[in-house]
């Protein structure tokens, strides 16, 4: 498989229409930020659920898209199969249930990412191909770094990546978006040089209820601008080094932007990381 990714991904485009295929790990504000961090021309649209696997979109009249109404009641809602049948799309990007255990061992992971991978590119044989990785609660017994540390070879590659591929021989990359890997790493550097003002530990990634209570698996603000930032670096192979910071929510609201400081951290973090991994398919350029 090493091989699939030893020339690294295509030529970089100028602008992107990408389709969004996952859950709440996904959910609206963090593609309408990659959305203001991208080209002007970028466009998107994606079907979500809660806590939804591959193989529901695929199958929902056997496993059901829990929350389907409630997540795509937005105008980037598409149908998946409508929009990919299309040809319409340059990039599809793709993400699994979590916990990924569960969706490996209950839901035939490598199998439905290789469906939705053929069902792509029977319309559009030059579509990009993409896996998010995500993360886990961050009250993991396992411990949260440690999981992302392990994780990424022992689940979502050995276990969904590289089986999908190896599968077909005729398939191409499906290239890998690392956001856990960018998140390990971003917060092993924020915390051990104390924090910012406004972004101190892990925590203050993630967001809260009205009630001010920690919600320990879905990004914030600060958090879906670096998932976004790293999505970006994928897509666009090209470096987040000085992309803007004062962004709005999908619903056209203010986010909490992350200072000066903060931000380059972000961003310095997700290049070293995208360009150190070879499963992203992006080549050192740039600075």
């Amino acid at each position: 498989m090493v091989d699939l990714y030893a020339a690294g991904s295509p030529a970089a485009v100028q602008s992107h229409h990408v389709f969004h295929l996952g859950h709440s790990l996904v959910g609206r504000d963090m593609p309408a930020m990659l959305a203001q961090l991208a080209p002007v021309e970028h466009r998107y649209e994606s079907q979500l659920g809660w806590g939804t696997p591959l193989r529901s979109h695929w199958d929902p009249d056997r496993v059901p898209i829990g929350g389907f109404e409630a997540e795509n009641a937005h105008p980037r809602y598409r149908d998946a199969r409508e929009a990919l049948a299309s040809g319409a799309y340059t990039a599809f990007v793709m993400t699994e249930m979590v916990e990924i255990k569960d969706a490996i061992r209950y839901h035939q992971s490598a199998k439905h990412l290789r469906n939705w991978a053929e069902l792509a590119r029977h319309s559009n044989p030059d579509i990009g191909l993409y896996l998010y990785e995500t993360w886990h609660d961050l009250t993991d017994p396992e411990g949260w770094l440690n999981r992302l540390e392990l994780d990424l070879s022992r689940y979502w590659d050995r276990k969904i990546l590289r089986p999908a591929l190896t599968a077909d021989r005729a398939i191409r990359p499906i290239y890998l978006i690392p956001a856990g890997q960018v998140l390990g790493a971003f917060v092993r550097d924020l915390e051990g040089q104390g924090g910012f003002d406004e972004l101190r530990s892990r925590e203050d990634l993630f967001a809260r209820t009205p009630e001010g209570k920690l919600d320990t698996i879905h990004m914030g603000d600060l958090g879906n601008y670096l998932v976004a930032l790293t999505h970006y670096a994928v897509l666009y192979q090209r470096s987040p080094v000085g992309l803007p910071t004062q962004l709005v929510r999908a619903d056209g609201t203010p986010a909490v932007a992350a200072s000066s400081a903060a931000a380059q951290l972000m961003q310095e973090t997700v290049w070293r990381v995208v360009t150190s991994q070879p499963l992203s398919g992006v080549r050192f350029s740039e600075a």
